[in-house]
């Protein structure tokens, strides 16, 4: 995967959010943080965001750090950071969306309102503790088990099996460092 490249493979918008920070900043400018979000599926495709600007970043920074302090903590829940969930929760209503006759008569998505930043940054929060309440999504967190990298992803895989945040890259990057292990051994 190029450097700089969002990912999209961990299963829920709060873990995505997560992945934006390894192995490099991916939404350190406004413009990454617009891509980031069309990407993840947070406002439709071709929605404007001609608004988000540094202070956009610096509030999904913020969130990211609260939300990974969250699901990192297990038992020992930090009570600032729960308290931030909660209030960006509840902070603003999730963009509203509504159907639209798009290309050849196809309806399509759009935002019914211009969109703000609280209101994306609360449905990360309500995806945050959508995930940290279900006992079966909590359950299927599962950290990358790649080396040296930190990701979590939600498992969703048969026989909950899967080990690592994305199979074309860690996994690959795992079976090919084996295949070296092999090629050293046979040659000693």
């Amino acid at each position: 995967m190029a450097p700089g490249t969002p990912r999209f493979d961990a299963g829920r918008s709060c873990l995505d959010l997560l992945a934006t920070a390894h192995p490099e900043e991916r939404i350190g400018t406004a413009g990454e943080l617009v891509a980031w979000v069309v990407g993840a599926g947070l406002v439709p495709v071709g929605t404007p965001l001609r608004q988000a600007d540094g202070g956009w970043v610096r509030r999904f920074l913020e969130l990211r750090l609260h939300v990974d302090r969250l699901i990192r903590a297990g038992a020992a829940v930090p009570g600032d950071s729960l308290d931030r969930i909660n209030r960006t929760a509840r902070a603003a209503a999730p963009p509203a969306v509504h159907a639209v006759p798009g290309e050849r008569g196809r309806l399509v998505r759009e935002l019914a309102e211009p969109v703000q930043c609280a209101a994306l940054l609360s449905l990360l929060a309500r995806d945050t503790i959508d995930l940290l309440t279900d006992p079966l999504a909590r359950a299927a967190v599962r950290e990358c088990a790649g080396d040296g990298c930190p990701l979590l992803y939600l498992d969703t895989s048969r026989g909950r099996r899967r080990r690592w945040c994305s199979s074309e890259v860690c996994g690959n990057r795992e079976r090919v460092a084996r295949h070296r292990r092999r090629v050293a051994l046979a040659r000693s």
